[in-house]
Protein backbone atom coordinates (compact mmCIF):
# COMPACT_ATOMS: atom_id res chain seq x y z
CA UNK A 1 0.00 0.00 0.00
CA UNK A 2 2.47 2.37 1.26
CA UNK A 3 4.38 1.77 -2.71
CA UNK A 4 1.46 2.53 -4.09
CA UNK A 5 0.30 5.47 -2.17
CA UNK A 6 4.05 6.80 -2.87
CA UNK A 7 3.43 5.86 -6.64
CA UNK A 8 0.82 8.08 -7.21
CA UNK A 9 1.83 10.90 -5.17
CA UNK A 10 4.73 10.93 -7.62
CA UNK A 11 2.87 10.93 -10.69
CA UNK A 12 1.13 13.69 -8.82
CA UNK A 13 4.14 15.47 -8.78
CA UNK A 14 5.24 14.62 -12.56
CA UNK A 15 1.81 16.30 -13.70
CA UNK A 16 2.83 19.43 -11.17
CA UNK A 17 5.72 20.53 -13.37
CA UNK A 18 7.37 23.31 -12.94
CA UNK A 19 5.17 25.42 -11.08
CA UNK A 20 5.96 22.60 -8.19
CA UNK A 21 9.28 22.41 -8.55
CA UNK A 22 9.52 26.13 -8.50
CA UNK A 23 8.39 26.19 -4.80
CA UNK A 24 11.34 24.20 -3.99
CA UNK A 25 14.24 24.53 -5.79
CA UNK A 26 16.67 25.38 -2.86
CA UNK A 27 16.56 22.36 -1.09
CA UNK A 28 19.00 19.77 -1.12
CA UNK A 29 18.51 16.54 1.29
CA UNK A 30 22.24 15.04 2.51
CA UNK A 31 21.62 10.96 3.72
CA UNK A 32 24.30 9.54 5.35
CA UNK A 33 24.63 6.13 6.86
CA UNK A 34 25.26 7.71 10.67
CA UNK A 35 25.35 10.80 11.98
CA UNK A 36 27.89 10.12 14.50
CA UNK A 37 31.48 8.55 12.37
CA UNK A 38 33.27 11.77 12.15
CA UNK A 39 33.52 11.01 8.38
CA UNK A 40 29.60 11.42 7.93
CA UNK A 41 29.85 14.48 10.78
CA UNK A 42 32.45 16.58 8.50
CA UNK A 43 30.12 15.87 5.51
CA UNK A 44 27.58 17.43 6.85
CA UNK A 45 29.29 19.82 7.91
CA UNK A 46 30.70 21.35 4.21
CA UNK A 47 27.16 20.09 3.62
CA UNK A 48 25.68 23.06 5.60
CA UNK A 49 28.06 25.28 5.20
CA UNK A 50 27.73 25.27 1.09
CA UNK A 51 24.30 25.38 1.36
CA UNK A 52 24.30 28.73 3.46
CA UNK A 53 26.64 30.58 0.72
CA UNK A 54 24.21 29.20 -1.79
CA UNK A 55 21.33 29.96 0.11
CA UNK A 56 19.82 26.94 0.01
CA UNK A 57 17.97 24.61 2.72
CA UNK A 58 19.47 21.35 3.82
CA UNK A 59 17.82 18.59 5.27
CA UNK A 60 19.92 16.03 6.73
CA UNK A 61 19.09 12.25 7.35
CA UNK A 62 21.08 9.45 8.63
CA UNK A 63 21.02 5.67 9.47
CA UNK A 64 20.55 4.59 13.28
CA UNK A 65 23.73 2.35 12.66
CA UNK A 66 25.93 1.46 9.53
CA UNK A 67 23.72 -0.70 7.74
CA UNK A 68 20.68 0.70 8.74
CA UNK A 69 19.01 0.40 5.07
CA UNK A 70 15.53 0.92 5.36
CA UNK A 71 15.77 4.22 7.52
CA UNK A 72 17.97 5.61 4.41
CA UNK A 73 14.65 4.34 1.64
CA UNK A 74 12.52 6.36 4.15
CA UNK A 75 14.42 9.83 3.91
CA UNK A 76 14.68 9.04 0.37
CA UNK A 77 10.51 9.01 0.30
CA UNK A 78 10.27 12.26 2.43
CA UNK A 79 13.01 13.95 -0.29
CA UNK A 80 10.94 13.25 -2.76
CA UNK A 81 7.34 13.87 -1.05
CA UNK A 82 9.09 17.44 0.33
CA UNK A 83 9.93 18.32 -3.05
CA UNK A 84 13.50 18.60 -2.47
CA UNK A 85 15.80 19.33 -6.19
CA UNK A 86 18.41 16.59 -4.96
CA UNK A 87 19.92 14.58 -2.45
CA UNK A 88 23.25 13.45 -1.82
CA UNK A 89 23.39 9.85 -0.47
CA UNK A 90 26.13 7.65 1.05
CA UNK A 91 24.25 4.38 0.80
CA UNK A 92 24.20 1.86 3.38
CA UNK A 93 23.05 -1.27 0.87
CA UNK A 94 24.05 0.16 -2.52
CA UNK A 95 22.36 -2.47 -4.28
CA UNK A 96 19.13 -2.24 -2.83
CA UNK A 97 19.01 1.36 -2.11
CA UNK A 98 18.79 1.37 -6.13
CA UNK A 99 14.98 1.21 -6.92
CA UNK A 100 14.47 4.09 -4.17
CA UNK A 101 17.03 5.50 -5.86
CA UNK A 102 15.07 5.27 -9.30
CA UNK A 103 12.01 6.67 -7.44
CA UNK A 104 13.42 10.14 -7.13
CA UNK A 105 15.40 10.00 -10.14
CA UNK A 106 11.74 9.55 -11.67
CA UNK A 107 10.73 12.67 -9.75
CA UNK A 108 13.09 14.91 -11.02
CA UNK A 109 15.58 14.94 -7.91
CA UNK A 110 19.42 15.11 -9.17
CA UNK A 111 21.04 12.19 -7.04
CA UNK A 112 24.71 12.35 -5.95
CA UNK A 113 26.31 9.35 -4.38
CA UNK A 114 28.93 10.33 -2.10
CA UNK A 115 31.84 8.15 -0.98
CA UNK A 116 30.21 4.76 -2.11
CA UNK A 117 29.20 4.60 -5.81
CA UNK A 118 25.81 2.58 -6.06
CA UNK A 119 25.74 -0.94 -8.02
CA UNK A 120 25.51 -0.66 -10.70
CA UNK A 121 27.48 2.87 -10.51
CA UNK A 122 25.21 4.97 -13.17
CA UNK A 123 22.02 4.36 -10.58
CA UNK A 124 22.79 7.45 -9.59
CA UNK A 125 22.83 10.75 -11.77
CA UNK A 126 26.55 11.72 -10.86
CA UNK A 127 29.23 10.15 -8.09
CA UNK A 128 31.30 12.44 -6.03
CA UNK A 129 33.99 9.94 -4.08
CA UNK A 130 37.80 9.32 -2.76
CA UNK A 131 39.52 6.77 -5.65
CA UNK A 132 38.82 4.13 -3.12
CA UNK A 133 40.50 1.58 -4.88
CA UNK A 134 43.36 3.48 -5.45
CA UNK A 135 43.44 4.54 -1.48
CA UNK A 136 43.26 0.93 -1.20
CA UNK A 137 45.85 -0.03 -3.24
CA UNK A 138 48.02 2.83 -1.72
CA UNK A 139 48.27 1.13 1.95
CA UNK A 140 48.67 -1.89 0.18
CA UNK A 141 52.14 -1.55 -1.93
CA UNK A 142 52.89 0.97 1.61
CA UNK A 143 52.68 -2.99 3.65
CA UNK A 144 54.58 -4.42 1.02
CA UNK A 145 57.54 -2.13 0.69
CA UNK A 146 57.44 -1.28 4.37
CA UNK A 147 57.85 -5.29 5.18
CA UNK A 148 60.28 -6.24 2.11
CA UNK A 149 61.08 -9.97 1.94
CA UNK A 150 58.85 -10.48 5.06
CA UNK A 151 55.61 -9.59 2.68
CA UNK A 152 56.23 -12.95 1.17
CA UNK A 153 55.57 -14.55 4.48
CA UNK A 154 52.80 -12.34 5.81
CA UNK A 155 50.23 -13.37 7.82
CA UNK A 156 46.99 -10.93 6.48
CA UNK A 157 43.37 -9.90 8.05
CA UNK A 158 41.49 -8.09 7.05
CA UNK A 159 38.53 -5.96 9.09
CA UNK A 160 35.70 -4.70 6.81
CA UNK A 161 32.57 -3.12 6.57
CA UNK A 162 29.76 -5.19 6.49
CA UNK A 163 28.24 -8.62 5.22
CA UNK A 164 26.11 -6.63 2.56
CA UNK A 165 29.64 -6.11 0.83
CA UNK A 166 28.97 -2.10 -0.17
CA UNK A 167 31.06 -1.18 -2.75
CA UNK A 168 33.15 1.36 -0.46
CA UNK A 169 34.22 -2.00 1.54
CA UNK A 170 34.93 -4.09 -1.69
CA UNK A 171 37.13 -1.08 -3.74
CA UNK A 172 39.28 -0.32 -0.73
CA UNK A 173 39.46 -4.21 0.28
CA UNK A 174 40.84 -5.17 -2.90
CA UNK A 175 42.64 -2.51 -3.89
CA UNK A 176 44.48 -3.00 -0.34
CA UNK A 177 45.30 -6.54 -1.73
CA UNK A 178 46.09 -5.63 -5.04
CA UNK A 179 48.90 -3.34 -3.83
CA UNK A 180 50.44 -6.06 -1.49
CA UNK A 181 50.59 -8.18 -4.61
CA UNK A 182 47.67 -10.65 -3.90
CA UNK A 183 45.94 -12.35 -6.90
CA UNK A 184 42.41 -11.16 -6.76
CA UNK A 185 39.53 -14.24 -8.18
CA UNK A 186 36.27 -11.88 -8.65
CA UNK A 187 37.61 -8.04 -7.98
CA UNK A 188 34.03 -7.21 -6.76
CA UNK A 189 33.73 -9.65 -4.04
CA UNK A 190 35.53 -9.76 -0.70
CA UNK A 191 37.09 -13.16 0.67
CA UNK A 192 37.33 -15.44 -2.48
CA UNK A 193 41.25 -14.73 -2.86
CA UNK A 194 43.13 -18.25 -2.29
CA UNK A 195 46.29 -16.73 -1.44
CA UNK A 196 47.78 -18.28 1.92
CA UNK A 197 49.32 -15.49 3.51
CA UNK A 198 45.55 -14.20 3.72
CA UNK A 199 44.02 -15.58 7.44
CA UNK A 200 40.87 -14.23 6.72
CA UNK A 201 38.09 -11.29 6.51
CA UNK A 202 35.69 -9.97 9.78
CA UNK A 203 33.23 -7.27 9.62
CA UNK A 204 33.27 -4.25 11.63
CA UNK A 205 30.45 -2.07 11.06
CA UNK A 206 33.10 0.76 10.90
CA UNK A 207 33.52 1.56 14.14
CA UNK A 208 35.88 0.91 16.81
CA UNK A 209 33.92 -1.65 19.38
CA UNK A 210 33.53 -3.89 15.39
CA UNK A 211 37.40 -3.34 14.97
CA UNK A 212 38.00 -4.74 18.91
CA UNK A 213 35.53 -7.77 17.87
CA UNK A 214 37.16 -8.36 14.47
CA UNK A 215 40.35 -9.03 15.36
CA UNK A 216 39.56 -10.89 18.26
CA UNK A 217 37.99 -13.57 16.17
CA UNK A 218 40.97 -13.57 13.72
CA UNK A 219 43.37 -13.82 16.17
CA UNK A 220 41.83 -17.08 17.49
CA UNK A 221 41.86 -18.23 14.16
CA UNK A 222 45.38 -17.39 13.54
CA UNK A 223 47.43 -15.80 16.71
CA UNK A 224 50.64 -14.82 14.27
CA UNK A 225 48.59 -12.42 12.01
CA UNK A 226 51.17 -9.41 11.43
CA UNK A 227 49.12 -6.97 8.79
CA UNK A 228 46.34 -5.74 9.26
CA UNK A 229 43.81 -4.16 7.34
CA UNK A 230 41.26 -1.93 7.91
CA UNK A 231 38.13 -0.48 6.23
CA UNK A 232 38.40 2.81 8.61
CA UNK A 233 40.50 4.46 11.60
CA UNK A 234 37.57 4.03 14.20
CA UNK A 235 38.06 -0.14 12.58
CA UNK A 236 41.47 0.44 13.61
CA UNK A 237 41.82 1.84 16.64
CA UNK A 238 39.79 -1.26 17.41
CA UNK A 239 42.15 -3.64 15.86
CA UNK A 240 45.11 -2.07 17.89
CA UNK A 241 43.29 -2.13 21.39
CA UNK A 242 42.65 -6.36 21.05
CA UNK A 243 46.18 -6.79 19.42
CA UNK A 244 47.23 -4.15 22.61
CA UNK A 245 45.78 -6.84 24.89
CA UNK A 246 47.57 -9.90 23.91
CA UNK A 247 51.05 -7.79 23.98
CA UNK A 248 51.49 -7.47 20.45
CA UNK A 249 50.54 -3.76 19.59
CA UNK A 250 54.18 -3.31 18.67
CA UNK A 251 54.55 -5.97 16.28
CA UNK A 252 51.23 -5.90 13.74
CA UNK A 253 51.68 -3.32 10.91
CA UNK A 254 48.29 -1.82 10.54
CA UNK A 255 46.96 0.45 7.69
CA UNK A 256 43.95 2.07 7.13
CA UNK A 257 42.16 4.76 5.05
CA UNK A 258 40.23 7.75 6.18
CA UNK A 259 42.91 10.62 7.04
CA UNK A 260 40.03 11.82 9.75
CA UNK A 261 42.32 14.12 12.80
CA UNK A 262 42.40 11.67 14.99
CA UNK A 263 43.23 8.71 12.83
CA UNK A 264 46.58 10.31 11.77
CA UNK A 265 47.43 11.32 15.29
CA UNK A 266 47.02 7.73 15.24
CA UNK A 267 49.99 7.08 12.39
CA UNK A 268 51.88 9.99 14.85
CA UNK A 269 51.44 7.61 17.76
CA UNK A 270 52.48 4.45 15.79
CA UNK A 271 49.13 2.89 16.29
CA UNK A 272 48.28 2.99 12.38
CA UNK A 273 51.32 2.61 9.72
CA UNK A 274 49.71 4.86 7.20
CA UNK A 275 46.02 5.57 5.71
CA UNK A 276 44.61 6.74 2.86
CA UNK A 277 43.29 10.35 3.63
CA UNK A 278 40.00 11.21 1.74
CA UNK A 279 38.51 14.08 1.78
CA UNK A 280 34.60 14.44 2.84
CA UNK A 281 34.17 18.41 3.23
CA UNK A 282 34.98 19.23 0.07
CA UNK A 283 32.72 16.02 -1.56
CA UNK A 284 29.53 17.75 0.31
CA UNK A 285 30.53 21.03 -1.02
CA UNK A 286 30.84 20.05 -4.45
CA UNK A 287 27.70 17.74 -4.10
CA UNK A 288 25.49 21.23 -3.29
CA UNK A 289 26.96 23.13 -5.70
CA UNK A 290 26.30 20.32 -7.81
CA UNK A 291 22.44 20.53 -7.16
CA UNK A 292 22.36 24.46 -7.17
CA UNK A 293 23.64 23.91 -10.62
CA UNK A 294 20.96 20.99 -11.14
CA UNK A 295 18.15 23.34 -10.22
CA UNK A 296 19.06 26.50 -11.12
CA UNK A 297 20.17 25.46 -14.96
CA UNK A 298 19.23 22.00 -15.48
CA UNK A 299 22.71 20.57 -15.92
CA UNK A 300 24.45 17.11 -14.55
CA UNK A 301 28.40 16.97 -13.14
CA UNK A 302 30.78 15.78 -15.49
CA UNK A 303 32.88 13.16 -15.02
CA UNK A 304 36.78 13.28 -13.58
CA UNK A 305 38.46 12.28 -17.58
CA UNK A 306 39.11 8.71 -17.73
CA UNK A 307 36.63 7.84 -14.89
CA UNK A 308 33.27 6.26 -14.02
CA UNK A 309 32.77 9.16 -11.15
CA UNK A 310 34.11 12.79 -10.07
CA UNK A 311 37.69 12.27 -8.11
CA UNK A 312 37.71 14.52 -5.21
CA UNK A 313 40.88 13.53 -3.90
CA UNK A 314 43.32 10.81 -2.06
CA UNK A 315 46.89 10.86 -0.33
CA UNK A 316 49.21 8.42 1.70
CA UNK A 317 49.59 9.72 4.86
CA UNK A 318 52.98 8.43 6.85
CA UNK A 319 55.98 9.68 8.23
CA UNK A 320 57.67 6.22 6.92
CA UNK A 321 57.88 7.01 3.54
CA UNK A 322 58.66 3.86 1.08
CA UNK A 323 60.81 4.25 -2.20
CA UNK A 324 58.01 4.11 -5.22
CA UNK A 325 54.76 4.83 -3.04
CA UNK A 326 54.00 8.88 -3.05
CA UNK A 327 52.96 10.27 0.44
CA UNK A 328 52.50 13.15 1.99
CA UNK A 329 53.74 13.56 5.88
CA UNK A 330 51.79 13.66 9.22
CA UNK A 331 52.18 17.30 9.57
CA UNK A 332 50.24 17.94 6.11
CA UNK A 333 47.96 15.35 7.35
CA UNK A 334 47.26 17.29 10.03
CA UNK A 335 46.26 20.36 7.79
CA UNK A 336 43.85 18.77 5.94
CA UNK A 337 42.48 16.42 8.47
CA UNK A 338 39.18 16.53 9.50
CA UNK A 339 36.82 15.54 12.68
Amino acid sequence: MRKLLLGSTLASMAMAGAAMAGSHATTVCLITKTDTNPFFVKMKEGATAKAEELGMTLKAFAGKVDGDHETQVQAIETCILDGAKGILLTASDTSSIVPAVQQARDAGLLVIALDTPLEPIDSADATFATDNYLAGKLIGEWAKASLGDAAMDAKIATLDLNVSQPTVDVLRNQGFLNGFGIDLADPNVIGDETDPRIVGSDVTDGNEEGGRRAMENLLAKDPTINVVHTINEPAAAGAYEALKAIGRENDVLIVSVDGGCPGVQNVADGVIGATSQQYPLLMAALGVEAVKKWADDGVKPENTPGKDFYDTGVALVTDKAVEGVESISVAEGNDLCWG
